[in-house]
């Protein structure tokens, strides 16, 4: 970018610098922008341990960072903790989450498996944490979003479905009492490739279970690695 802080001459016409001056202001100006993309960086994730310390300035206080993580995230059945834990159940099944990983919250998809299939989890069950009055409907959202790089922060310009592959999590235990998602036994997966979505002529929001079934046969935890490898091969 060039900038000029002489003068204008009646014709309209700039009164010329010496180039030695536009050279160095431009320098100025570019090492500026350089510092200022530095200082507006990505920030390096890093996985924590928990046993951070919350603290006022130097000054230590009495509770860490675990203690925040159970207040948060113990209700596992909610929905929104249920569904960032079915994608963990998913990526531990797909072994594509290393000891060091940490969730990408801002990911176009939720995991990549070591063969670099993009994979999009979403997640379901009939019980909920709260009073009901029956059990859930099972519905799974599939709708099209706009990707965004993070090298660019830009999203893209046109609503997609980002993965090549959905995984649809059930969890579908029925009894309130006994409902663990911890429990891998009370989960079962099925498994599309995304172009079966896209080419379906049904709704393009949702889909529920009775037309998921009729798509796809449901697979345990230790099956969903060989499920996914097959939709691989078919998107």
């Amino acid at each position: 970018m060039r900038m000029f802080d002489g003068q204008i001459d009646r014709r309209g016409e700039r009164e010329e610098l010496p180039k030695e001056i536009l050279f160095e202001g431009e320098k100025e100006l570019l090492k500026r922008i350089h510092e200022i993309k530095n200082e507006l960086k990505e920030i390096e994730i890093t996985k924590l341990s928990g046993d951070e310390i919350f603290q006022n300035g130097s000054k230590k206080l009495d509770f860490n960072l675990l203690s925040f993580w159970q207040w948060s995230s113990s209700d596992v059945v909610s929905n929104a903790t249920r569904g960032i834990l079915a994608e963990y159940i998913v990526g531990k099944a797909l072994g594509c989450i290393s000891k060091e990983d940490v969730r990408d919250e801002w990911g176009a998809y939720d995991l990549k498996t070591q063969t670099g299939v993009s994979v999009e989890v979403k997640s379901a069950a009939y019980i909920q944490s709260w009073e009901q009055s029956k059990l859930s409907k099972i519905s799974f959202s599939i709708r099209k979003s706009l990707g965004w790089d993070r090298e660019t922060n830009k999203f893209d310009d046109e609503k997609k479905r980002q993965a090549d592959v959905y995984v649809f999590a059930l969890l579908f235990h029925k009894d309130k009492e006994t409902v663990n998602p911890l429990d891998i036994s009370q989960w079962e997966f099925f498994v599309l490739p995304t172009k079966v979505l896209d080419e379906r002529e049904r709704s393009q929001y949702s889909i529920t279970l009775p037309s998921l079934k009729k798509l796809a046969n449901s697979v345990s935890f230790f099956e969903l690695g060989q499920a996914v490898d097959k939709a691989k091969d078919d998107y």
